[in-house]
């Protein structure tokens, strides 16, 4: 749901900026109300889940993300509506990062990047399939529809944390007063900090890459919001399937040749996205192994990084989420200043020469750190 979340104003935006009468162009702030603490609250919540208990802080934040989700879709304004939208960020902002810091505490090593990759999996096959959902429900009912509908979806999965959440049982840790002094601590080891680095710049090629699609899909075959959210869908997809696969697929393998061969996946996914045209097998084909490459790669990312600071892995995998999604941001602002100067296919040019970069880079730098018993 927080996924899905995420996406769900890019398509019914013209919708909302039609009833409450500014142009889309103005509209626009209510993406950005929604990234900006979504990106910054991701490193308040990691301390706060390492100390007062993981489980706990993820069912508080899902409470008040269902309720400003639901105020979302009775907003009468833009002031009002960005208000609403910012504190929708600011409680999503919990739920990724402390989930896995979670895995991180319940699922043994042998079995982590299986069940990482499912948990990512199913994530981002909400975030795909959110297009297609909120563009057809502002279709058909309106827009205010498609939150108080995300509003109820997010309420089922409240209410499962207060019955069968309750076995996962997550004990608060003594960290000490300080929240920036474990954040400096991961990031004075050189290992955890190559990692960190990998991950910022994965987000900015392969989120960058992904926040196109839609545009670039509409661009090539003109299909509505509903077919490009199915377009879109086939990246969950691919990153479900993968998921569900990683924990067979990485110990005969080997972590490094895991990432590897997950960049290059993306990296070939960019490249069949330049020479799409006309044919749309090919882009489906293409956003599958976008999806494909991500999950092999980021999964393999995070489970490296749960190991980093086992007293302090809310602050760890918050660590993760913020280099991530800010390289994200990062990489889809460079983007659209590339498409405007070069177009569509000589974006996924570039960004797929820059992953074939990242590649080589992570060969000669990234090994896996040798675990620590406290960030603190």
């Amino acid at each position: 749901m927080v996924m899905a979340d995420n996406w769900v104003v890019s398509p019914i935006l013209p919708a909302i900026a039609q009833s409450i009468g500014v142009p889309p162009v103005r509209a626009g702030l209510l993406i950005t109300a929604y990234m900006i603490p979504f990106g910054l609250f991701q490193l308040v919540f990691g301390p706060l889940a390492d100390r007062y208990g993981k489980r706990k802080i993820i069912t508080i934040s899902m409470i008040l993300f269902t309720l400003c989700t639901a105020l979302c879709g009775v907003g009468l304004g833009l002031f009002d509506l960005s208000l609403y939208r910012g504190l929708t960020g600011v409680f999503a902002a919990c739920v990724m990062p402390i989930s896995l810091a979670l895995i991180g505490d319940l699922v043994p090593m042998e079995r982590r990047q299986q069940v990482i990759g499912l948990f990512m999996g199913i994530a981002f096959l909400g975030q795909g399939l959110s297009m297609a959902v909120g563009g057809s429900i502002a279709y058909f009912v309106s827009w205010r529809g498609v939150f108080l509908t995300y509003a109820a979806l997010s309420l089922i999965s409240t209410v499962l944390l207060f019955s069968v959440g309750r076995k996962a049982s997550s004990q608060p840790k003594p960290i000490g007063a300080n929240f920036v002094k474990p954040y400096i601590d991961l990031l004075r080891n050189p290992s955890n900090l190559m990692v960190y680095l990998v991950i910022l710049v994965e987000g900015m090629l392969i989120i960058g890459s992904f926040s196109y699609l839609g545009a670039y899909t509409e661009y090539l075959f003109h299909f509505n919001y509903f077919a490009i959210g199915l377009t879109l869908t086939a990246f969950g997809a691919g990153a479900v399937v993968t998921g569900r696969l990683v924990g067979k697929i990485v110990p005969q393998i080997g972590r490094s040749n895991a990432l590897s061969i997950g960049l290059v996946t993306a990296m070939l996914a960019d490249g069949l996205l330049f020479g799409a045209g006309d044919h749309s097998l090919i882009l489906v084909i293409s956003v599958a192994l976008l999806g494909v490459g991500f999950m092999l790669a980021h999964s393999t990312l995070l489970t490296m990084a749960t190991e980093f600071a086992r007293m302090a892995r809310g602050t760890a995998m918050s660590l993760v989420a913020f280099c991530f999604m800010g390289g994200g941001g990062i990489g889809t602002a460079i983007g659209g200043k590339v498409i405007g100067a070069v177009g569509y296919a000589n974006f996924y040019a570039l960004f797929g020469v820059l992953l074939f970069g990242l590649v080589i880079a992570t060969r000669v730098t990234v090994r896996e750190p040798a675990p620590q018993m406290s960030a603190t």
